[in-house]
């Protein structure tokens, strides 16, 4: 975590001091990502917050910082824009009971004005998607997404939206990331494109039309942002999302035709991030300055945004205060994405145990929050497994264990949700190899313990969650290759609670 002398510096660092020009429009873009439905203050380990642990976050304390921030924009001058770069779905109780009316009640509150949408919106498919897109003020982006052929989302998701301020026309392009539909559950209709391609149609059809400033909303991460800024012309900000990245001070990219600012607000609610432009007349920055701000418990909380969590809570404490299990040490899902996690492994053991297999083999994006030391209700578990999946039984011979290890793997050094936590089954590998390559050895824990290498020729049995054995996360030899297969297992969150209730 950064000292409080590095976080005071990122409360205001210059971003992009290009040459004189002459200022016409001062604006303030108010930006978060990837909130995942903590509406309630959450540690360091985005779990829920408990007594005696440094809190942040929580959707009270962040009305109170938009609030601020708005104000403090106006006293400089500035108009302000509220934008989130998507994922406000998933990742607690709220959301599991609520299916995105509590997200699209709390955002009404803090007055968001466009939003990007992020592959999590897509989680419980286009209904849960169209009632929450009826039920906000504000317009839902993405000019990547092709919903015509999905009557309930046809028409209701734009590419773009516009904002004139001081007679300057600013316009927000959404960018969702095209793996969703293998990360997450769109439905058979919704048509992803090459963000690319929709970047630069969208960009020159915004410039055609008299836009003087162009912002991306991006949820694709970091890395794609980097490539789209140094890619498409007429691009001034990204404000991005998808890779939990706390990018302060912003990345200055160039691009084809000009500097490029690029910022994202970390995750979960912790950070808000403002980023201050100076327009010259033809809308390109002439100075900018960011301040990201850490949203710690010092920050009051709003007074009627508290009232409204406490009133969406209130269905919820009869199950999430239940206490079903202890723990001696905290298990954070902090890079779950690119390295074996402990809380990753105990949930592959739980699915192994569960339904006798030899290995089990979770998806390190399906751990969405870690587990507090001591006490830990059906709550905590929750917020960690909040999918509702189930626990599959699959058999599968060692080379197509060895296929399913490299498509894991194939994103490094990149996190992804698709990298593999495991019991049962140890390897190592060679991360500078091509992807596809990356495997040394591979070993498969036998009778007594005993470790044996893995047997490309012969059958073993994998337990697995019913949405990697379907082929979500790009595993498609898990659907394909599979001698045997049973997905009708308990929930993960019942065979987790199982396992550490031993």
């Amino acid at each position: 975590m950064p000292s409080r002398r590095s976080l005071a510096l990122l409360l205001a660092a210059p971003a992009l001091r290009p040459a004189a020009a002459q200022v016409t429009t001062r604006m303030a873009l108010l930006h978060l990502n990837d909130f995942h439905s903590r509406h309630e203050p959450i540690a360091v380990t985005s779990a829920a917050c408990r007594a005696g642990e440094a809190c942040f976050g929580g959707s009270a304390r962040i009305a109170t910082a938009i609030a601020e921030a708005r104000e403090a924009a106006r006293a400089d001058g500035r108009a302000a824009l509220l934008l989130e770069a998507g994922d406000a779905f998933l990742g607690s109780l709220f959301f599991s009971h609520h299916e995105g009316q509590a997200e699209a009640q709390v955002q009404r509150a803090w007055g968001v004005q466009g939003m990007a949408l992020g592959n999590h919106e897509f989680d419980l498919g286009p209904e849960v998607l169209a009632r929450y897109i009826a039920a906000v003020p504000f317009p839902v982006l993405s000019a990547n997404l092709d919903a015509t052929a999905e009557p309930i989302l046809a028409g209701k998701i734009r590419p773009t939206i516009a904002f004139r301020r001081e007679q300057m026309r600013i316009v927000v392009v959404g960018l969702t990331t095209p793996d969703t539909p293998g990360i997450s559950s769109p439905g058979p209709n919704l048509r992803f494109t090459d963000p690319m391609e929709a970047a630069n149609r969208a960009v020159w059809e915004a410039r055609r039309e008299g836009a003087a400033t162009v912002v991306l909303l991006s949820h694709l991460g970091l890395t794609a942002d980097r490539r789209l800024a140094a890619e498409v012309a007429g691009v001034d900000v990204i404000l991005g999302g998808h890779s939990h990245t706390l990018v302060a001070p912003p990345v200055v990219v160039d691009g084809p035709d000009r500097p490029v600012l690029i910022a994202q607000a970390g995750a979960h609610g912790r950070w808000l991030g403002r980023l201050d432009l100076d327009l010259a007349a033809d809308g390109r920055l002439a100075h900018s300055t960011q301040q990201m701000r850490e949203l710690t418990a010092e920050i009051a909380e709003d007074r009627a945004v508290a009232a409204l969590v406490a009133q969406l809570a209130a269905p919820l404490e009869a199950l999430r205060r239940r206490v079903v299990a202890r723990l001696p040490a905290a298990l954070s899902n902090a890079g779950c994405g690119s390295a074996p996690c402990e809380i990753g492994e105990l949930v592959a053991e739980a699915m192994r145990a569960a339904v006798d297999a030899e290995i089990g083999w979770q998806n390190g994006g399906g751990v969405r929050a870690g587990l507090p030391e001591g006490e830990i209700t059906m709550g905590d578990v929750l917020a960690a497994l909040p999918f509702g999946n189930t626990t599959a039984r699959m058999v599968l011979r060692g080379s197509a264990l060895i296929e399913a290890l490299e498509n894991g793997l194939a994103r490094l050094p990149a996190p992804s949700g698709r990298f593999p936590q495991l019991a049962g089954l140890r390897f190592t590998a060679d991360a500078a190899r091509p992807a596809g390559s990356r495997i040394v050895a591979a070993e498969v824990r036998g009778a007594g313990g005993i470790w044996q290498p893995l047997d490309p020729g012969r059958a073993y049995s994998v337990a697995t969650n019913n949405f990697l054995r379907r082929g979500g996360d790009g595993y498609t030899i898990f659907a394909e290759g599979a001698l045997e297969a049973r997905d009708d297992g308990p929930l993960l969150d019942e065979v987790l609670v199982r396992l550490m209730g031993r």
